[in-house]
């Protein structure tokens, strides 16, 4: 940490420079508070902080200037300008964040070092089912880093991903569409429809339906997507919103390929190690929300949410696991989930003062249930004499034929039900115009029930947690902020899905979470600005087999990991706006777990990753953009036994203008043509990088 800490002094030398020569922008006023976004107006955030934008996961309206937290905020501008349709695209660009391959089914993200499947959310509610989550009804993607379970509850250990969504406007009528086809072979069209009704209501339609493909063999599928919302103002100062999302994918499940000598193999990108008759995914996700917000009084305001989501998803596949230079072996299995999700959420936030000293106050509270059930069997394969195995081992190829096959009965058949009852509070005190405190807890009670419908046993277990956060903002001057900030959360030992809650867990204290963070914002311009950060996060209560006991655990184990991470951007001139972004993070294993030794490195966690992107609008009409994403090395599992090599990846674009209701955009992607493996699961999952490829779509706005 202390050699983290001399790197992060380089960008306060360049704050303390601005000290000496005097406020060069004292007229910009970066302690606003950021109000209600207009989706028409171009946002400028393309990296971690600015104090133009608001994060909504934040629960209050404080600037970002103010916010004693690394945040990335991605708006629907910088959606577009990069031309992605699904989550794990966009977080590519946003250093600290590196993408799982999710079995080839789901999002799976690693925040400083964690691994998530369920640290996902939609307007500050948690959507932690299993699934690749759609961008084409998303305003703006905030990536809040470091432990947030005061705002989000349970998990959150290394961060969460929040999605906002669009929403319908009074007084407006808007309709656009695009289009889009690649180089592969996909294709999409979306269409977005604003329409008053009446002086106080509005309806919002946004529909998407994509064609998937890419260049690995037999891969293909699609996806369907609608989401109405209505906008309902009885009164001035009361907001009704009703929306409604209904999502469905189906494609093609792509384990990706094996690894050979400690490294992925070659000589396979286009390699579909399964078959297409079996590999087949299928989710149907329906998410109904509706939402008050109601101005009481000077300073003070009022929203209650409620949502209802159902999430049904079939997947099989046969998968690769040892590979040498001769031969492979597969093996399978079939899942289904059904999972039924409420929440219910309520927020008070003051902001006033005490004499001569600011408040903003946070109070919320927060009920929710979740119903799952889960079955699994596994693949038999024929062995040619009559009999089957539960594995089978074919000759190194390009394509697969497997033998006849057929399915054991239910090795897994499990339901489980989890409620939660939250309560939390927080204030952002300002003691004076350059200093600010900031505290708050929350109280957690969650209950896990599991049934085992095999074994017709039942256990359960219930969690009471105290969640705190603690921050400290300095601004020597209005345009830069100085903060430091501590924070705790937690998860229950059955795991970020609570799939199950055998005998050896229901008795296990959860894992915790500890971020302490440092960091400093500068605002170059009102809209360009530089961050910077150094963290470190430990996790403990980590499961170790008891070595008196065998079948039992003790929590002993512990991890760490700690980074810098900077990030330069926004809008340099009316024409011309960049993100650029650096990390540096190392992690380990700091005393044995279950899954490794101590000493151990965490997976997923390259030391240094890059990004930029920029675009510049040589006229009116004509604009050009560039990116490149670089990671260096990283080891695909904790097991260290495979490393994915590291690599850079050039990616460009070039927008024009055909007339104000209808433009073109070209993106190129990778486009020197890298040979890359973008993600694992496994030491014999990893996921070939895509090759070149272009993609144009056509833009007609009414």
């Amino acid at each position: 940490m202390r050699r983290l800490a001399t790197i992060a002094c380089l960008p306060l030398f360049a704050i303390a420079s601005a000290l000496w020569a005097g406020p060069a922008y004292a007229g910009a006023d970066l302690t606003s508070e950021a109000g209600e976004a207009d989706e028409d107006a171009p946002i400028v955030v393309t990296g971690d902080r600015s104090a133009e934008a608001e994060v909504h996961g934040t629960k209050t309206s404080t600037a970002l200037f103010d916010t004693a937290q690394s945040v990335a905020v991605l708006g629907r501008e910088r959606l577009d300008d990069q031309g992605v349709q699904g989550l794990g695209e966009v977080l590519r660009y946003v250093p600290g964040v590196t993408m799982g391959q999710g079995e080839g089914h789901r999002d799976q993200i690693v925040l400083r070092g964690q691994a998530s499947t369920a640290d996902f959310f939609l307007d500050g509610l948690r959507d932690d089912a299993q699934y690749y989550r759609p961008l084409y009804n998303t305003q703006q993607v905030e990536v809040l880093k470091g432990a947030n379970a005061l705002l989000f509850g349970r998990g959150g250990g290394g961060g969460v991903i929040n999605r906002t969504s669009k929403l319908a406007q009074t007084g407006q009528t808007r309709l656009g569409g695009s289009a889009s086809a690649d180089s592969f072979g996909a294709w999409s069209l979306a269409g977005d429809l604003n329409l008053p009704l009446g002086e106080r209501m509005a309806l919002r339609i946004n529909a998407a339906y994509e064609g998937l493909d890419n260049n690995r063999d037999q891969f293909g599928g699609h996806f369907l997507g609608i989401a109405p919302t209505i906008m309902i103002q009885p009164a001035d100062g009361t907001r009704l919103m009703l929306a409604y999302e209904y999502a469905q994918d189906d494609r093609v499940i792509d384990r990706g390929v094996p690894s050979l000598g400690g490294r992925p193999i070659t000589g396979h990108a286009q390699t579909f190690f399964g078959s297409p008759a079996i590999n087949i995914g299928q989710v149907d996700a329906h998410i109904a929300r509706v939402r008050l917000d109601q101005d009481l009084g000077p300073g003070l305001t009022f929203n209650v949410t409620g949502q209802y989501a159902a999430y049904d998803k079939h997947y099989a596949n046969l998968l690769p696991g040892t590979a040498t230079a001769a031969a492979v072996s597969f093996s399978g299995y079939e899942a289904g989930n059904h999972r039924s999700n409420w929440i219910g959420q309520a927020n008070l936030v003051w902001k006033g003062t005490t004499g001569a000293i600011g408040h903003t106050v946070l109070i919320g509270a927060e009920l929710s249930g979740q119903a799952s059930d889960a079955t699994r069997r596994n693949v038999l394969f024929a062995n040619g004499s009559g009999g089957t195995a539960s594995a089978v081992t074919l000759p190194l190829a390009q394509s697969y034929g497997f033998p006849a096959i057929s399915w054991t009965g239910l090795v897994t058949n499990g339901h489980t039900d989890v409620t939660s009852r939250s309560l939390y509070i927080q204030d952002q005190i300002e003691l004076a115009p350059w200093l600010q405190l900031i505290g708050g807890v929350r109280y957690d009670h969650v209950g896990i029930k599991a049934a085992n419908l095999l074994t017709s046993t039942a256990t359960s277990r219930s969690e009471n947690k105290w969640s705190p956060r603690f921050g400290l903002v300095v601004k020597p001057q209005a345009n830069i902020a100085v903060y430091a900030s501590y924070a705790r959360s937690f998860l229950p030992q059955s795991g970020d899905q609570f799939s199950s809650l055998d005998s050896s867990l229901q008795s296990l204290e959860p894992e915790a979470f500890r971020n302490l963070e440092l960091g400093a914002k500068w605002q170059i311009m009102p809209a360009f600005s530089l961050t910077a950060a150094v963290f470190q996060l430990e996790r403990s209560n980590t499961r170790v087999a008891h070595p008196a006991h065998p079948g039992f655990f003790v929590l002993t184990g512990k991890s760490r990991a700690k980074g810098l991470e900077l990030s330069v951007g926004g809008r340099i001139t009316a024409a011309w706006q960049i993100s650029l972004g650096y990390t540096l993070q190392q992690g380990e294993i700091r005393s044995a777990t279950t899954a490794a030794p101590a000493g151990r490195k965490l997976d997923k966690l390259p030391r240094h990753q890059a990004s930029a992107w920029t675009r510049y609008d040589l006229t009116p009409r004509f604009g050009l953009g560039l990116g490149v994403v670089h990671q260096s090395g990283q080891f695909a599992t904790i097991s260290n036994a495979v490393w994915l090599p590291g690599f850079t990846r050039l990616d460009a674009a070039a927008y024009y203008d055909v007339s104000d209701r209808f433009s073109l955009q070209l993106n190129v992607e990778n486009l020197t043509d890298q040979v890359y493996f973008s993600s694992a699961h496994s030491d014999n999952n990893i996921q070939p990088g895509d090759p070149i490829n272009a993609k144009l779509t056509a833009r007609l706005k009414f």
